[in-house]
C-alpha cells in the first residue's frame, strides 16, 4: 500500500527559459493550469549550467541549432511546480503539463524541459505532442503523453529501464534481457509494456509471474513487481508505484 503523503511527492517541475521573459506571466500562466511559479529559484539572470543540463536531458533526439541558440541565449529561468500527480489526475495533471509548455512556448519562452524525468524536447516537438493530447481514443491520447513525460532506453549495466512513468500514475519499466540486444529493440519492449500499463484496465491487476508478449508470435516475458530503490523518496525520479521488471520467459 502507497501511502499518500509518498503519493503526494510525485509531481511535475518545469524548467522554463527565455529571453526577457516576464516572470508575472509566467505565473499567470501557469496558474490557469493551477500551477504554481517557484519564486525561490526563479530569476531573471542567465543559469551557466542550462546548455549541460538540456544536454543530459536528451536535448540531442529533438534539438534544432534554434534550440540550442536559445538555452545558450538565455536570459531568465522560471521554475514551474505542477500539483501533485495522485493516480486518478495524473493523465489530466499531464495533459495540463504539455498544454502549459506549449502556451509558455507560445508566449515568449525559448526553451522547456521537464526536471521530474530528465527530458527535454525541441520547442516544434514540444508543440506537436501537445496537439495530440485530445486526439482520438483515450487510449490513442496515452501516446504523446508517453512520449512527452518518459526517458527511455537509460541502462544500468544489464538492466535497461525508463523513467517518468510516475508522472502518468503508473509502475516504471524495467527489461532484463539476455546477452546484448539492440537498443531500438530495448526501447521497443518497454514501450510495449508501458503503454499496456497505461491504456490496459486489467493492467493494474497483474500478478508475479504473470507472462507478457509484445504482440502475437513474439518472444514471452515473466513479468514481476520491483519497489523504487533505485532513487530515494525525497527524489523527483522517485516512483511509488515502483518497476515491473521482464525476463525471459
Amino acid at each position: 500500500m502507497i501511502d499518500d503523503q509518498t503519493l503526494m511527492s510525485s509531481r511535475h517541475v518545469l524548467c522554463v527559459l527565455g529571453t526577457g521573459l516576464d516572470l508575472g506571466e509566467v505565473e499567470a500562466a501557469a496558474a490557469k493550469e493551477g500551477f504554481g511559479l517557484d519564486w525561490e529559484y526563479s530569476g531573471a539572470e542567465p543559469d551557466p549550467r542550462m546548455p549541460e543540463a538540456f544536454e543530459a536531458c536528451a536535448a540531442r533526439v529533438s534539438f534544432t541549432t534554434a534550440d540550442w541558440d536559445a538555452v545558450e541565449s538565455h536570459d531568465t529561468v522560471a521554475y514551474v511546480l505542477s500539483p501533485p500527480v495522485l493516480p486518478d489526475v495524473a493523465f489530466t495533471v499531464a495533459r495540463r503539463t504539455l498544454v502549459l509548455a506549449a502556451d509558455l512556448l507560445r508566449s515568449g519562452a525559448t526553451a522547456v524541459k521537464n526536471e521530474s524525468n530528465g527530458l527535454t524536447h525541441g520547442r516544434d516537438r514540444w508543440l506537436d505532442l501537445a496537439a495530440g493530447i485530445y486526439d482520438g481514443t483515450p487510449e490513442e491520447s496515452a501516446i504523446p503523453l508517453y512520449r512527452a513525460l518518459v526517458k527511455r532506453p537509460i541502462s544500468d549495466g544489464s538492466l535497461h529501464f525508463s523513467c517518468g512513468m510516475h508522472l502518468l500514475g503508473a509502475p516504471d519499466v524495467e527489461l532484463e534481457p539476455a546477452g546484448d540486444p539492440d537498443p531500438e529493440d530495448v526501447a521497443g519492449l518497454i514501450d510495449s509494456l508501458a503503454l499496456y500499463l497505461l491504456t490496459e484496465c486489467r493492467a493494474g491487476e497483474i500478478e508475479d509471474g504473470e507472462g507478457f508478449r509484445s504482440a502475437p508470435g513474439e518472444p514471452r516475458w515473466v513479468l514481476r513487481h520491483h519497489p523504487c530503490d533505485r532513487y530515494d523518496e525525497d527524489d523527483i525520479f522517485f516512483n511509488p508505484h515502483g518497476y515491473l521488471r521482464m525476463t525471459p520467459g
